[in-house]
């Protein structure tokens, strides 16, 4: 078993930054893709960032040019860095780590207008 701990959300205004770190217990080498998806009060968990174990990268499109996912293996942890922040990037932002899968249990971005 591995747990993910999301951390590094918050509220912020828009145009500003915040990053946000995903801690594995153990090691994330073994992955296939370490992701964030992120969920929106009633809308559906949608994929924001995934980078593969060989550090292919593959973003939304809502999102391309301002997040920016990479991954420390040597700390077991991945970070999406998150700029120019609009007032509807604020959601619920998951970890999700494949395969096997498991997901993180959130850390909320409230982004102000």
């Amino acid at each position: 078993q591995v747990q993910l701990v999301e951390s590094g959300g918050g509220l912020v205004q828009a145009g500003g930054s915040l990053r946000l770190s995903c801690a594995a217990s153990g090691s994330i080498v073994r992955f296939n893709t370490m992701g964030w998806f992120r969920q929106a009060p009633g809308k559906q968990r949608e994929l924001v960032a995934t980078m593969s174990s060989g550090g292919s990268t593959n973003y939304a499109d809502s999102v391309k040019g301002r997040f920016t996912i990479s991954r420390d293996n040597a700390k077991n942890t991945v970070y999406l860095q998150m700029n120019s922040l609009k007032p509807e990037d604020t959601a619920a932002y998951y970890c999700k780590a494949s395969l096997p899968l498991y997901w993180g249990q959130g850390t909320q971005v409230t982004v102000s207008s």
